[in-house]
């Protein structure tokens, strides 16, 4: 049976409730944006984060099947709210997040007596980048936003050099190009300079051959030959600041799941997730594995 979910969801000023659009039957099937929850089907419907679905889901999903091959998955990612939405409407079995609940969702999980497990699979973190032989190896949050947003163009302007900045960023489809957005610039626009490239190890391959160049990648591959991690706000990019929670530029990584209907699959392939194996995956991927 394909249960249908609504693109929009409200909130109710008088509950401060986040509403589902997914219990809305009314809806059409060009409003539908959700996999089908099949109970039939057998399968794991997995939702939310472009982070964790860009690539991380892929990857782990195709590691789990090596030992699991009768297992199958429906997957949708279109952010952590929308992922959150579709668990707790009862459209999918885990939801996969890069932040916490927010008090709306937590309130319509409790208006609904839902009690979600929250399984955390590690963190999601972005190194800015440049040149090993420029000068600058620390900048404020401000400056990082004010640099990638085109406000300030010159290194000197940094504490650096007197030359141009050249931005080098993820293209447009990739998570990460909005999530550094989120993360580092306040959702303002990049710079109308930019650069874009399909990976990082593009960005840094470009940042270590230009004196001027800036972009971001992963903390592992900013120690990269010809290449560094820029502190933020005295704080350095580094696996152990990410744990500790220091470091700015990073998010923790959640699946989400109803505790009273969670699935044995589901559960299953969120231990293999948290496993040694899984976590080994995390790091080969650029995320922090789970300490």
């Amino acid at each position: 049976m394909r249960m249908n979910l609504c693109k929009e969801y409200f909130y109710l000023k008088s509950l401060g409730v986040l509403l589902l659009g997914a219990a809305i039957t009314s809806c059409s099937p060009s409003e539908t944006a959700t996999p089908a929850k099949s109970d039939k089907s057998g399968a794991v419907v997995l939702t939310g984060s472009n982070t964790i679905g860009e690539e991380l889901a892929p990857r782990l999903i195709a590691e789990y099947k090596k030992d699991h091959p009768a297992a199958t998955f429906q997957t949708e990612f279109k952010g952590t709210g929308y992922g959150v939405a579709a668990m707790l409407g009862g459209l999918s079995d885990i939801a996969a997040a890069s932040r916490v609940l927010t008090t709306n969702e937590m309130e319509l999980a409790r208006t609904r007596n839902i009690n979600c497990n929250d399984y955390t699979i590690g963190s999601y973190s972005v190194a800015v980048i440049v040149n090993l032989g420029n000068s600058v190896g620390n900048l404020t949050r401000d400056q990082v936003r004010d640099v990638f947003t085109g406000v300030i163009q010159n290194w000197k302007e940094v504490g650096g050099s007197d030359g141009p900045i050249h931005l080098y960023i993820r293209d447009p489809i990739s998570g990460t190009h909005l999530g550094f957005r989120e993360l580092a610039m306040e959702n303002k626009p990049y710079g109308a300079s930019m650069k874009t490239f399909p990976s990082y190890a593009a960005i840094v391959q470009e940042v270590a051959g230009d004196a001027n160049g800036i972009g971001y990648s992963s903390i592992e591959l900013s120690t990269k030959p010809n290449v560094k991690g820029v502190s933020i706000g005295g704080i350095a990019p580094t696996s152990a600041m990410v744990n500790q929670g220091q470091y700015p530029y990073a998010r923790v990584l959640h699946l989400f799941t109803d505790k009273d209907k969670e699935a044995p699959a589901a559960h299953d392939f969120i231990q293999f997730v948290q496993s040694s194996t899984g976590q080994k995956l995390l790091d080969q991927l650029g995320f922090i594995p789970h300490s």
